[in-house]
């Protein structure tokens, strides 16, 4: 096998032997500065998808979805398609993150997947399946505000989740509200999702000790439910939604930015940032490096 070239149809670059920077030219876009794109940047052109229990159809906080799945597992050969549907939602989870991700980004394109039945019940295979079927549509920002605990799936969404990554659809993801294992959201190559507890709706943190990335306004908040409805409730799922909408807000004015550019737009805009002198080893010393 050589050590050179690329894997036709593949994308795979091993190496640049014979090439230099001319022949790999990119067109980058510097992202917007301090994290946050200045107004307007309401998500205007941006394809999200939510992989959940599906969306209430014309939810007033909602309004109109520009497409709507159900993944389909067949009872006798356990084949499973996506197909569209208007069913709306099961159980009101997937309608609450929609609502979320409109108040965020009003402008965006909303989509709806949905993978869980009645009593927010699901298996694994499902959720591959349409967490597989978004990443292949190439939507721009993926919801997902589940994961799963078994470790079978594991490494197929680790393969893709990184899939996504390169193929620059950044998925959205909730920790497990409990401290357990589970997935996708242990992975690096997704924006991972907790919740803060703090009074700013429009406010979010950057975690220094991950796994766990960001944390958003997940405790107590307003979203819209079933029947037109809306309540109040708490959870890593919703505060996810809300970090989903501000990547589609920073992708409406900078289209071109990469998945580790939007993280890094997060850690810049995240309210527990500061940019300032770097504390010295030495206790009550600080030392200003801004010009070294």
């Amino acid at each position: 096998m050589g050590t050179t070239g690329t894997a036709t149809g593949l994308g795979l670059t091993w190496s640049l032997r014979g090439r230099g920077p001319e022949d790999v030219p990119v067109l980058a876009d510097a992202g917007p500065p301090g994290g946050l794109p200045a107004e307007p940047a309401t998500g205007r052109g941006v394809r999200v998808c939510v992989v959940d229990s599906g969306v209430e159809r014309d939810h007033p906080q909602v309004g109109p979805l520009a497409g709507s799945w159900v993944v389909v597992k067949d009872g006798d050969t356990g084949e499973i398609t996506v197909e569209p549907t208007t069913t709306g939602d099961t159980c009101g989870h997937g309608t609450a993150c929609a609502g979320i991700i409109r108040r965020t980004a009003p402008d965006c394109e909303i989509h709806s997947v949905r993978v869980l039945g009645e009593r927010f019940s699901g298996t694994g295979d499902v959720l591959m399946a349409g967490l597989r079927w978004a990443v292949e549509q190439r939507f721009d920002v993926v919801n997902l505000s589940l994961s799963t605990t078994r470790t079978r799936f594991a490494q197929e969404l680790h393969s893709l989740a990184d899939s996504a990554y390169f193929a620059r659809t950044v998925i959205v993801a909730s920790a497990h509200n409990t401290p357990v294992e589970s997935f996708p959201w242990r992975f690096a190559s997704v924006i991972s999702v907790g919740s803060h507890q703090e009074d700013d709706p429009g406010l979010h943190l950057y975690n220094p000790d991950p796994p766990v990335e960001f944390f958003g306004p997940g405790q107590n908040v307003s979203v819209p439910w079933l029947g037109g409805r809306t309540i109040r409730t708490t959870g890593n799922s919703f505060a996810t939604p809300y970090v989903a909408g501000l990547c589609a807000r920073i992708l409406s004015a900078h289209p071109k930015v990469t998945v580790f550019q939007l993280k890094n737009a997060l850690y810049l805009s995240a309210a527990n940032v500061h940019q300032g002198p770097r504390p010295s080893t030495a206790a009550g010393d600080t030392r200003d490096d801004s010009e070294n």
